[in-house]
């Protein structure tokens, strides 16, 4: 089965002693943002990981419910599946050394126009997969997934925090994408 990348953003980040319920449930796949203060909880959060499943849609469903189903409160708002990615991680998706992905962030060799970051951390860039792979050329059969399933995701989400009585359960969510992306991606 597949892996998956992608970022969960939650109503709040969870406190913790809401960490040992998912590390449980996930094995310590799915990594979230935590607080210390109750005045801290009116922020989103956010949970990421790399999870195996047959497909995008049942990797993001499956860890929806282990977030969710741990921390009493919190709620999956949306689902990003476009990671961002520090030059490290650039380096080992395209198969080079960290000095050639810096090369190439620089300019310094070989072609120019490399993406820019889309964020800094900490003191470390981030830049966005899909613009680096298409940078490097390279074609990566998860992003064609990546798209109309987080779309699809991300409205089943909105619908199920605005009327939560007609949204489909996560099943039938995951059942009906796997019967569209393989016509749509």
């Amino acid at each position: 089965m597949p892996s998956y990348d992608f970022a969960l953003i939650l109503s709040r980040p969870l406190y913790e002693d809401e960490l040992d319920p998912l590390f449980d449930r996930t094995h310590g796949a799915v990594t979230v943002s935590i607080i210390s203060e109750p005045h801290h909880a009116e922020r989103p959060g956010n949970a990421s990981c790399n999870w195996t499943g047959p497909t995008l849609a049942a990797a993001i469903m499956e860890v929806v419910g282990h977030v969710e189903e741990s921390a009493p409160g919190v709620h999956v708002l949306r689902v990003e599946a476009d990671p961002l990615l520090t030059i490290r991680d650039i380096a080992e998706r395209v198969g080079r050394s960290l000095d050639s992905v810096r090369h190439a962030i620089t300019g310094a060799r070989g072609a120019t126009g490399f993406p820019s970051s889309e964020m800094s951390t900490a003191g470390h860039r981030l830049w966005r997969w899909s613009k680096v792979a298409a940078w490097y050329g390279l074609d990566d059969p998860q992003l064609i997934e990546a798209k109309p399933t987080v779309q699809a995701i991300n409205g089943w989400l909105a619908l199920r925090d605005v009327v939560p009585d007609v949204a489909p359960a996560p099943e039938e969510v995951t059942s009906a994408l796997s019967l569209v992306i393989p016509h749509v991606a």
